[in-house]
């Protein structure tokens, strides 16, 4: 017996308010926002989980969600590149999510899913249309990211020669106009110069500063943050942090101050970190996060699409003048 029950034949569903319930199992997940400890940031953060587990004797699936507004939502922030369906053993994934999303109609009249890759996205869309929900799934980002072939050695030097002139040209000329140091544990005081570079940026302000401090923390208590600042003058003109896990490279915050543009400071930082991922750490995949700025087609060569789904109960009346668009949309699509 654990926390989500005894295991059998029959499909059980459970529900749990708390991330603490997923800590007795290893769940499968690639990379830091599948893993219970991001969760339990965000809990800490002050969201209000709601997870919802479907097993049977071959294994499990979890939905991580949260309660929002209009019901139930994915469990995540805007620093999180993807959300996950988290899988536990070797169960019939399809199978537990019709479970599921038959059980949740009578939790919520509304479940909101973000940042899905495909293959999620299809399982939920099935999931829950064959539970009777109106489902409703489009793309809306991208996650931009490459793939480092293997080599014993040069394999920075391979990569970089692949990059477009244009990019290779500036690292020539604006290279050494500022001094890189590059860290693997996290340091306070590097931090601040981070906080302080980012506060002058081009950035929006961040979303929850005091949470993206703990997650780097506790990236680098796992050994896998790696930091980045550019000086010039001494100065502090450009930051960036990253993690490196399961033989990928993340990309989570840049920024350079404004005053620094004629420096590129940016692009000799992405350079540094990508060589140390690359050559150092051996990585096989970096991962830009989301978004579809056109800077990170320099850095990478591939893209992928995130989907939302947002799911209605077509009996509650809260929802029929959702639904009512909804058939609006379908009919002028066709």
């Amino acid at each position: 017996m654990g926390p989500f029950g005894a295991r059998g034949r029959v499909t059980a569903i459970s529900y749990h308010d708390t991330v603490n319930d997923l800590q007795d199992r290893a769940w499968s997940g690639k990379g830091p926002f599948t893993k219970a400890g991001w969760f339990a940031l965000l809990e800490q953060a002050g969201h209000r989980p709601m997870l919802a587990v479907a097993e049977d004797a071959l294994g499990a699936v979890c939905l991580l969600l949260e309660h929002g507004d209009k019901g139930l939502q994915s469990l995540t922030n805007w620093y999180a590149f993807s959300w996950p369906v988290l899988t536990f053993g070797e169960p019939d994934r399809a199978r537990l999510l019709s479970a599921l999303a038959r059980d949740l109609a009578g939790q919520a009249r509304r479940v909101a899913l973000a940042k899905l890759h495909t293959a999620d996205a299809d399982l939920l869309v099935e999931a829950f249309r064959a539970a009777g929900w109106r489902v409703e799934a489009e793309a809306v980002d991208t996650n931009h990211h490459v793939l480092v072939p293997p080599a014993e050695t040069g394999a920075f030097a391979a990569y970089l020669a692949a990059r477009p002139g244009r990019l290779r040209t500036t690292l020539k000329r604006k290279a050494k106009k500022v001094e890189v140091a590059l860290a693997t544990r996290f340091c306070a005081d590097d931090w601040s110069d981070y906080e302080a570079i980012y506060a002058e940026s081009w950035k929006p302000a961040e979303g929850d500063p005091a949470l993206l401090r703990r997650f780097a923390e506790a990236e680098s208590a796992a050994g896998h943050y790696r930091f980045a600042l550019a000086r010039h003058d001494g100065r502090a003109v450009a930051a960036q942090f990253w993690s490196v896990e399961d033989g990928t490279a993340y990309i989570h915050k840049l920024a350079h101050r404004p005053d620094a543009d004629h420096l590129s400071p940016g692009t000799t930082l992405t350079a540094a970190l990508m060589e140390h991922v690359i050559d150092v750490d051996r990585v096989g995949e970096v991962d830009f996060g989301t978004g579809d700025d056109a800077y990170k087609r320099d850095w990478m060569d591939a893209a992928r699409p995130l989907h939302s789904l947002i799911a209605l109960r077509p009996a509650d009346p809260r929802n029929w003048a959702a639904l009512g668009k909804a058939a609006i949309r379908d009919l002028v699509r066709r």
